[in-house]
């Protein structure tokens, strides 16, 4: 299938501030998460693609369209936007806003209304989306920003920082909207967050910005592949003593960032020296299974590189 975006060398400055560098990037249908440090260019990334910025060089496409003002109030009427920022009109309600932001996109006044009723029933949003939004709290102008982007049925979604400032219970209930809309509605969502468990619960696919460069461009799937020769153990107790143990043996063991115990080597001795060690350490041992990667430590070792490469 063509990609829903490609970027080709793409470079933003902002006079002296170089904002993104030499991005070449494809993404492609399904949910993915753009992941990065603040001011690694994640919002002048969206600005562009939205045509609300110009590049300083390169060259893109989105939804098949080049990137330019030529192009940019088309490929802005089939992309559904929620910003970080709020973005409403004072005095109106919350039905209100999502009717205006279909009038917006073109559909007929009461067409509009019917679908924002639609959508902001899809978005949990009960009686209160007669009140004025004003008076809203940080999760109901949250409904309102997804149900004004969703209402004129776009063919992608983009989601910068969706659930800052939500309660645990309201991130959640998001997050399972999003998930809704992509497995059983089709839609693609380019999610941008700092959030990593965001990414890892609705994520297909993920891009890590550093210091406007594309450090990351992988699947989730590959990410969580097993590491090569590295057993996990989850430990009930004694990890203090177990691992000293294993290293007098000439293992090389860690406790990774998750708080298991990682082992690597080859030795197909390995998982009789775990238990023998546990038994003289009197250490408890959960499970041993293959090591993973996590997200988070494929995170911080871009940005760590990304640092590395600067100083």
């Amino acid at each position: 299938m063509q990609p829903l975006i490609t970027l080709s060398g793409i470079t933003k400055r902002f006079g002296a501030h170089l904002a993104l560098r030499d991005v070449d990037l494809e993404i492609g249908s399904g949910v993915t998460g753009l992941l990065g440090p603040n001011g690694a260019g994640k919002s002048t990334l969206i600005k562009l693609l939205l045509g609300l910025v110009r590049s300083t060089s390169g060259s893109g496409t989105v939804l098949g369209q080049p990137l330019g003002r030529k192009n940019g109030r088309w490929i802005r009427s089939r992309i559904g936007y929620v910003p970080e920022d709020d973005c409403y009109i004072p005095g109106l309600t919350g039905v209100e806003v999502v009717r205006f932001s279909a009038t917006l996109s073109g559909m007929d006044p009461v067409e509009g209304l019917r679908r924002a009723h639609e959508i902001l029933d899809f978005c949990g949003m009960k009686e209160d989306r007669y009140r004025a939004i004003e008076g809203y709290s940080t999760g109901m102008r949250q409904k309102v920003k997804f149900a004004a982007a969703l209402v004129h049925d776009p063919d992608l979604l983009i989601l910068d920082e969706p659930t800052s400032g939500l309660d645990p219970e309201e991130r959640d209930a998001l997050l399972s909207r999003v998930r809704i809309l992509a497995r059983r509605h089709g839609k693609s969502v380019l999610l941008s967050t700092h959030i990593l468990p965001d990414v890892q619960s609705v994520c297909d696919h993920v891009i890590i910005l550093a210091n406007g460069q594309v450090r990351l461009n992988q699947s989730l799937e590959v990410i969580n592949r097993p590491v090569a020769d590295v057993i996990s153990v989850q430990m009930d107790s004694g990890i203090g003593d177990f691992v000293p143990a294993l290293k007098a043996l000439g293992y090389q063991a860690f406790v990774d960032d998750t708080g298991k115990v990682g082992i690597r080597s080859g030795d197909a001795a390995l998982h009789e020296s775990i238990w023998q060690v546990a038994r003289e350490t009197g250490a408890v041992v959960h499970t041993i299974s293959p090591a993973k990667n996590s997200l988070e430590s494929v995170f911080l070792k871009s940005i760590e590189e990304q640092a590395d490469a600067r100083t």
